[in-house]
């Protein structure tokens, strides 16, 4: 079963949206890099002085091996982003309580 991974850091979410947006090529290798090691799903996600990736791995080593090959572009792209923190990273298994709704539940 996969796995859900969280990697938190402070920092600014709009100057990250902006940095995104001025290194969109930079984005694509790492997400193409990240595919390569069968990641699922993406998202990031803002808050007040944080932001968020969420992603959907096959198992925590996916991540682990992709993180390590992408690192000589992440760590740039994170420190031009105004990022303030080491990433915080979780990884979350599904719990099998029976009140499941959407992503394809059965519910």
């Amino acid at each position: 079963m996969s796995v859900i991974m969280t990697m938190r850091v402070q920092g600014d979410p709009a100057k990250f949206e902006a940095t995104a947006k001025e290194h969109a090529d930079t984005l694509r290798q790492i997400l193409e890099l990240a595919k390569s090691h069968d990641l699922i799903a993406h998202r990031f996600y803002g808050s007040d002085g944080e932001f968020m990736a969420i992603d959907e791995w096959p198992a925590p080593e996916n991540f682990q091996a992709f993180f390590g090959e992408a690192q000589e572009q992440i760590g740039p792209l994170m420190q031009s982003a105004g990022v303030t923190s080491p990433p915080d990273v979780t990884f979350w298994h599904k719990l099998e309580t029976g009140d499941d709704v959407g992503w394809n539940a059965s519910a």
